[in-house]
């Protein structure tokens, strides 16, 4: 396994000290399994101002469909023959079918009856049960025999930086046989890795990083690391199973220990002043023992909060070149001491 980097170098006048040459040190670094690029560059501080939330989501309750009086009211419902009960309830959560969804089988899991919890403030319980909402709605589809029950997948877009059009906190949950891009690659990639070594590429991540500059720290059968390559502006955090390789294998536990991970993140981030985030659950099929399940936890920000400036440009969006504006060991120092 290689852990690759091509130096890079700029020389400028520095028009703050009258002109004095200065040098930037960045680096472009492939991941390790699919050789994706990521560039350590545009190097900024690691702070950025919150906005004033009170503002930000007043009045937004009045419309949101997946509050109390309105979501049994206006969202859709499944066939019989795919879920009997139509939507799935679990106290105050709700699943239902995605109304613009991203495959044959696609559901949003509504994580509650609170329409605007804070980062910091959403708990590890909650989580999990709606996680565990989600995997009782994989199982049943499994049941039935349908050809999409392969690739089960959550994703949870969180506050508007993020992409999420409401703020009341919800789950993407949706089964494919179609991989996406990214998790595609890396099925390929750990598949051929296996073949070819005899070795289970993540395995060999986890044996690798831990205790390493990239280490977090361990959560039950979870090994929490900064990613040597991110795909964040601000790093990634990325948690691997031990021996687990699809969704549906996970346990209560380990949805509560990947709580407990993910809370430890919001709240390292929140002290850098972001307060939104993507993650996602990469899983392979059933019986795919090359692959070991994992989580990619990516925070997101505006680099403009005035003017709404999204931290996906032009390099992001159509090069598909990840952008990282500072090195993942020195992220890595500001988010371990939330993982201690």
């Amino acid at each position: 396994m290689k852990f690759e980097a091509i130096q890079k170098e700029t020389v400028m006048l520095n028009p703050f000290k009258n002109m004095e040459r200065k040098v930037i040190s960045g680096q472009i670094r492939k991941d390790p399994l699919t050789g994706r690029t990521s560039r350590i560059c545009h190097f900024m501080k690691l702070q950025w101002q919150k906005p004033d939330f009170e503002k930000l989501i007043a009045g937004t309750a009045e419309t949101c469909p997946f509050c109390p009086e309105k979501i049994m009211k206006i969202t859709p419902c499944f066939p019989e023959e795919l879920i009997p009960e139509r939507r799935m309830i679990s106290d105050d959560m709700v699943l239902f079918p995605n109304l613009a969804p991203y495959d044959s089988i696609g559901a949003v899991a509504v994580m509650g009856s609170r329409h605007y919890i804070p980062m910091t403030e959403i708990e590890p319980e909650r989580i999990a049960k709606a996680f565990k909402l989600a995997l009782d709605f994989f199982r049943k589809i499994k049941k039935t025999g349908h050809p999409e029950a392969v690739y089960p997948i959550i994703n949870w877009n969180y506050m508007p930086p993020s992409g999420s059009s409401l703020i009341h906190p919800h789950l993407q949950v949706f089964f494919t046989s179609s991989a996406p891009n990214l998790m595609r690659d890396e099925l390929s990639a750990a598949k051929r890795y296996k073949e070819e070594t005899g070795k289970n590429f993540w395995d060999e991540l986890v044996a690798i990083e831990t205790g390493g500059e990239r280490y977090l720290g361990k959560i039950g059968r979870f090994t929490w690391l900064s990613s040597y390559a991110p795909m964040g502006v601000a790093g990634d955090v990325l948690a691997v199973a031990d021996e687990i390789c699809c969704t549906l294998e996970l346990s209560d536990k380990d949805l509560l220990d990947i709580a407990a991970g993910l809370t430890q993140a919001m709240k390292a981030y929140d002290r850098i002043g972001i307060y939104s985030f993507n993650m996602n659950f990469f899983t392979g099929a059933e019986k795919d023992d090359f692959t070991r399940f994992h989580l990619l936890f990516s925070p997101r920000t505006y680099f403009n909060q005035a003017l709404g400036t999204p931290d996906v440009g032009a390099l992001q969006k159509l090069f598909n070149e990840s952008l990282c504006m500072a090195f993942p060991e020195e992220i890595n120092t500001l988010l371990s001491p939330a993982f201690q």
